[in-house]
């Protein structure tokens, strides 16, 4: 009897071990599910605040989101379309004097609408064939005194030659250039250089509390084991660092700008390559202007300027002070067709300042628009023109992290453009203008491709509630080249341009091709002069008109 009452003891006491195994091992997988749920409900407010200890970092073991596997993807395949190339001395690096471009199959007259094309051999200093591609070059044709220009498609074979195609779009003397930017050595460099790190520019941040006011660092990234204020939008797809100031709570942060850092991450030996003489030199020896003549063509019938087409290199090219595009027909409004088809309309820019620039013009292209005083300071605020007749709006509002000025600004009603996107209602009198790209320059290309799918996402959003709505996005310009080159040269421009062509392709959207405008302009300035903003301005009426 005893052995049996003590059988019966043991079964009951590993039973009772399995049953209390089962229920913690149970516990365990749901708190852990518990708490992911509660992380995410905690921040996923669009601008929510919090210290360090508010929200913890997403587990390590969690599987990438659907974003983060196309940012990867993407940057995978930028890495294998910029290898790493060998750098060892300046005379091995391609040289522009010692180059070679050809015009294949030279004629005494072209006629208007041929292709003509060039044959560049690349070679270093010593005069030897480069057995690989990479060079940065940028190919425009042009007429001064008719004050025409367009780009030129480079196509490189990757083995140290390259095609520069030109389309002959007037009649008329035509002169080529063929610029070396920078040689693949130096853009080899730039890639690696870029993606190394943040540390170019600096944040700080103003915190207000009644009559105290107090600054702290800032930033997209913060190493630091001191309490952090972190804000953040869509569940931490945004997020912007301050260190936490003492006695004062982090939604007290009201202004923020930016300094340069003496940080570089290019070597000694590869800033050699990026001194003023060895950049946007001359590779067409000696041009001679070539003479196009009109042949009697008749012009193709090209149909009006829609949403959702196709840009083509070249999009076009400027005659006369005017845009002419090359993938459809443009109309030249007069003010009465203007005042007309702004009537009712609902304008939002949102972007840099190569956008407010926009607003700015606008009063000249419609001059019943008038500026509205929201009380705000200094470039950076909201700006607003109205035309309370005819129920005209027109917005501009910086795009939010990174904004690149030694200017405070304010950062009470900030958004970031997805954010800005979702917070319209949007209907066919709604208009969304859209650029992104100079202030993310200094930056990990990372940076900037998340941002790109987040709008696209947004926009995609915002279609599914109001497909009428119009939305343009505005490629960046390009700039001086010989400004700081590593955080702000025109490689990464170029490098952010033609990815957000990619992502932005299959969106039902119109866009206004500045980068490739600014070429055949021959603008090398960030903030393009007059004319320019009038013929951007031209291309965003005729989608919307």
């Amino acid at each position: 009897m005893f052995s049996n009452i003590m059988c019966q003891k043991m079964l009951l006491a590993f039973t009772s071990f399995l049953v209390i195994t089962w229920m913690i091992f149970v516990i365990s997988q749901n708190s852990a599910k518990l708490w992911t749920t509660l992380n995410t409900a905690i921040c996923f407010h669009p601008w929510n605040t919090s210290m360090k200890s508010s929200c913890p970092e997403i587990p390590m073991n969690k599987s990438p989101t659907e974003t983060e596997l196309k940012v990867r993807e993407i940057l995978e395949k930028l890495d294998r379309q910029i290898p790493p190339r060998p750098f060892t001395h300046l005379n091995y690096t391609t040289s522009a004097t010692q180059s070679t471009a050809t015009i294949l199959n030279p004629q005494d007259t072209y006629c208007v609408g041929d292709l003509l094309d060039i044959l560049v051999e690349a070679r270093d200093h010593l005069g030897n064939r480069k057995g690989y591609g990479g060079d940065f070059m940028r190919a425009r044709m042009f007429s001064p005194a008719l004050k025409a220009g367009a780009s030129g498609k480079v196509t490189d074979f990757n083995n140290g030659t390259y095609l520069v195609s030109f389309i002959l779009f007037w009649e008329g003397p035509v002169s080529l250039s063929i610029l070396l930017v920078h040689p693949s050595e130096g853009v080899s460099a730039l890639w690696r250089a870029r993606n190394e790190g943040y540390g170019r520019i600096a944040f700080k941040g103003a915190f207000v509390n009644g009559t105290s006011q107090v600054t702290a660092e800032c930033g997209l990234i913060l190493e630091s084991s001191s309490e952090l204020c972190k804000y953040l939008y869509r569940g931490g797809e945004e997020v912007f660092y301050c260190m936490k100031p003492r006695h004062m709570p982090c939604e007290a942060l009201t202004h923020v700008c930016t300094r340069q850092q003496g940080v570089s991450y290019l070597t000694a030996k590869e800033k050699d390559l990026f001194q003023k003489s060895n950049i946007g030199v001359e590779m067409m020896k000696n041009p001679e202007s070539i003479a196009v003549s009109q042949c009697n063509k008749s012009e193709n019938v090209r149909k009006k300027c829609e949403f959702g087409m196709e840009v083509p290199t070249p999009s076009g090219y400027t005659f006369q002070g005017r845009w002419v595009s090359a993938q459809c027909t443009q109309r030249l409004l007069n003010s009465s067709q203007i005042n007309d088809c702004l009537k009712r309309k609902l304008i939002y820019l949102l972007g840099d300042s190569t956008l407010r620039q926009w607003i700015e013009y606008f009063p000249k292209v419609a001059q019943t628009l008038k500026p509205f005083d929201l009380h705000g300071t200094g470039l950076y605020k909201k700006h607003v023109l109205l035309d309370a007749e005819r129920h005209i709006l027109v917005e501009w509002k910086k795009h939010s992290h990174p904004f690149i000025t030694v200017q405070l600004y304010s950062v009470i009603d900030d958004g970031y453009i997805p954010q800005e996107i979702d917070r319209l209602p949007g209907d066919k009198d709604t208009v969304i203008v859209i650029t992104l790209g100079q202030h993310f320059r200094p930056f990990p290309m990372e940076l900037f491709i998340h941002r790109a799918i987040s709008i696209q996402k947004a926009i995609e959003r915002l279609f599914l509630r109001s497909p009428d709505t119009k939305v343009i996005i505005k490629t960046e310009n390009v700039r001086e080249m010989n400004l700081d080159t590593e955080k702000f040269g025109d490689f990464h421009g170029l490098i952010q341009y033609l990815t957000a062509k990619e992502i932005f392709k299959d969106l039902h959207v119109g866009t206004v091709d500045a980068w490739d405008m600014t070429i055949a302009c021959g603008s090398s300035n960030l903030h393009p002069p007059d004319d320019v903003i009038r013929q951007q301005i031209d291309v965003f009426l005729n989608y919307i008109c």
